[in-house]
This record gives structure tokens, sequence and C-alpha cells, in this order.
């Protein structure tokens, strides 16, 4: 009896199970589906290889560039809205980005040959510095520090190949007694990638040209394979060409891509569930026009996305250790063109927000490279931005509102000092920003 009453149960438990199973697969695969493909972040899967392009999301991308997948353009001027505030609230924290004539961001000083010294800044995001106003750029800043010009021809997602590709193309228009090439670590994976969706997924727009190494050690440029922007509505064709010379492809994107069972993927990284459910409660906000009392959606959200970027930074980590010879390779010829045009090469590394975590806990994600330059390059002047801003508390350093991402105005004022102080020898105090 007691047998036949097991069996029973068991029959009926069984059902149970594979149906609590099937609905565990299911809000992982519709979780991942959703949230994978990112809400405000970057998406945290790579859901498939070639998303669909139209016209309406090629018309937004006003920056295509066919030498270097995209520039910012000269005499524009872009407001963005880096606050978090629901519909309907007074927008009160907006920047502007304006772009002077040569391309380059504006400065306080107009160009003059005569001032000494001239300088010029390349690089990514932070180098343009996203998130600040205008006249809170670290070059504004250095402006005003030295009563002369600092042209800004810094450009979000820069690896430190475009940031070279640029300056060569930009150099004779704009010449200065200094560059300072400013990029970020991320730069190691940047320099491996030809399409940003094989590492960003979601970032379908950008296709970009390399360098690799031949069999001599030389570096050889692999041009971009989008000749015109219409071009992207049909990525596709171009397959084998992005496979074959993006690092990334291999290394990053196929691991990431979800499969059956989809449990396994969602719920086998605990950030996902909790960005799940912060992304869910952000969405609960802005469809319903309020807050909820007691937690700060934005501010968890991006909190778990500085998590969830923890193995992009050991990822970058290793990239380090296996394609040092490349970076390396590409500050060589930097400061090549530097002997080749006569100006003072400088080589400034600064730190992404998502990688202060993992360094905290690592060590710097690119070694002893600054030092490795120095005992290189003769010419070239190196500063390691990070670690003279080192502080217990990083979060200061970085905008408090939006992505969180960059350096805040007191930073980059910061930064001002630090390369007049390295690159002149000037210990001064800071001048009062210009009304």
């Amino acid at each position: 009896m007691a047998r036949r009453s097991r069996i029973a149960a068991l029959a009926l438990l069984l059902p149970l199970l594979a149906l609590i199973a099937v609905v565990v697969e299911v809000v992982s695969y519709l979780s991942l589906k959703r949230y994978g493909e990112g809400i405000d972040g970057m998406p945290t899967v790579a859901w498939e290889e070639f998303p669909e392009i139209d016209r309406e999301l090629l018309g937004k991308f006003s920056s295509f560039d066919s030498e270097l997948g995209w520039c910012p353009q000269a005499g524009v001027q872009k407001q963005k809205d880096t606050g978090d505030h629901l519909p309907g609230e007074e927008v009160e924290h907006v920047v502007t980005y304006s772009m002077d004539e040569y391309g380059s961001r504006t400065c306080v000083n107009d160009r003059d040959p005569d001032n000494d010294p001239t300088i010029s800044t390349y690089g990514d995001s932070y180098c343009f510095c996203r998130e600040v106003d205008d006249d809170e750029t670290f070059q504004n800043y250095l402006a005003r520090r030295l009563d002369t010009h600092v042209a800004n021809y810094g450009a979000g997602n820069y690896g430190l190949d475009q940031a070279l590709l640029r300056l060569k193309r930009q150099y004779d228009e704009d010449p200065t007694d200094y560059v300072v090439m400013t990029v970020t670590a991320s730069s190691i994976g940047r320099i491996l990638s030809v399409w940003k969706h094989y590492q960003e997924f979601g970032n379908v727009l950008a296709v970009k040209p390399r360098y690799e190494l031949d069999d001599d050690g030389e570096l050889e440029l692999v041009e971009s394979p989008i000749d015109e922007k219409e071009d992207l509505l049909d990525i596709e064709s171009h397959a084998s060409f992005l496979r074959e010379h993006d690092y990334h492809y291999e290394h990053w994107f196929k691991p990431h891509t979800p499969s059956f069972p989809y449990s396994e993927d969602f719920l086998g990284e605990p950030e996902n569930v909790r960005y799940a459910i912060y992304a869910t409660l952000q969405q609960l906000e802005r469809r319903y026009e309020r807050s909820i009392p007691g937690v700060d959606t934005a501010e968890r959200l991006r909190d778990t996305e500085v998590r969830m970027e923890q193995p992009r930074a050991a990822y970058h980590d290793r990239l380090f250790d296996e394609h040092d010879e490349l970076f390396r390779a590409l500050v060589g010829e930097f400061v090549s063109f530097a002997e080749e045009k006569e100006f003072t090469p400088v080589f400034a590394m600064v730190q992404q927000h998502r990688y202060t975590q993992y360094e905290q806990e690592h060590g710097a994600v690119y070694g002893d490279l600054l030092d490795r330059l120095d005992e290189e390059f003769d010419a070239l002047q190196t500063i390691d931005v990070a670690q003279h801003l080192s502080t217990d508390d990083t979060e200061s350093l970085y905008v408090q509102r939006g992505e969180g991402g960059h350096y805040s105005p007191e930073t980059n004022e910061r930064i001002a000092e630090l390369l007049d102080e390295k690159l002149f020898g000037t210990e001064q105090e800071s001048p009062q920003p210009a009304d």
C-alpha cells in the first residue's frame, strides 16, 4: 500500500517538476532575450551574429567615416542628457559637445601659431571627456593654465589604432609641438577588433580598420571593408572577412552566445538575475512615471553592470599578456611619426571606470607596460594617469549621474595639473574656470 502511494505521489510529482523545469527554462530564455540585449547599457549576451540593420538606424549614424569607421564631424554641436530622471521630470543634467571647424572639441583659446607650446590630444572617449561640458574637459583646463590652444581629437570607442590613424590624417592641417595620446586599457581589445559587435554586443554599426603584425613583426594595415555607409545594410556579406580579422569572434563572441539549456547561461551567473530584476524595476518606473520607494534602480543597475564587467576586465588582462607586442608596435609607430613631424610624443594611460574594481584586487590590467615603453622609446614621455589619481574613493573620480563611467570635471582639472607638471614642470594652484 505504501509502495503504491509513493508511486502515485511520484506520478504527480514528475509532471510538476517537468512543468517547473519548463517554466524556469522559458523565464531564462525570455530574460536572456530581453535583458541580454541590454536596456541602457551594453548587452550581456551575443544573441545573434547579424542583427538587422535598417535604414532608420543607419540614418542616425551621422559620424560614419570610410577610413576610420566613425569620426566626430566638424562644426557639429550636440546636447546629451546624462541625467537619471523619469519621463516628465525636469532635465537638469545636459552636457554640450561642440566641435570646431577642424573636428576638434572646442577650446577656450583660439589657435595661434605664435603660442608656446601648442598641444593636441588624440584618443578615446576619455580623451574626448564624455559626460562633461565643453569647458570642463582636461584640455580646456590645461589651455587656461598655459594660455594656449589645446586641441581635443578624442572620439568615443576609439582604440589606439584609430587614434593613430586620425593623427596621421589630421596632423598636417593642425600641427602642434606636443601630441598627447590618451587611451584606456580597453584599447588592447579595440586594436584586435574590426567589428565592435563581436566584443560589444549590439554595436553593429561600428566597423573599423585595424593593424596586424606580419611574419616579420611589422605593422600591416587592414582597412575597413565598409566603403559606404549603405554597405552596412548588407554587413553579412562581409562575414568571412570580419570573422578572420576580428580576434574577438572566436574568443569572446562565440563563448557568449547562449544555447539550450538557457537556464545554465542565465542562472549560472547571479549578476544576470540581478540585472534582470533591476532592469525590470527601472522599466516599470518609466512606464508608470513613479519611483520605487527606497530603491535607486539606476544606481543598482549601474553597480550591477560594473560587476558584470569584471570578466571583460580579466579578458583584457589576458590580452595584454598575449598581444603586448601589437600594442607596443602601435606606440612605436606613434613615436616614429613624431620623429618624422618633429613633435614631442606623450602617451597617457587613463583608467576606465569598469576596471576600478578589478584592478583594486589584481593590479593594473596593463601591468608594467609604461615602464617598458619608457625603456624602449627614448623620445616618448609616458604618464600613468590612473596611478597619479589613485585614491581609496575611486567613485569620486567619475561623473556620478547618467552613465557614470567618465571622469568628472574635478578629475579633469587634476589631469590638466598633472600634464602641466609632468610636461612643463609647473606646480601651481589651478586657475578658476572662466565664467
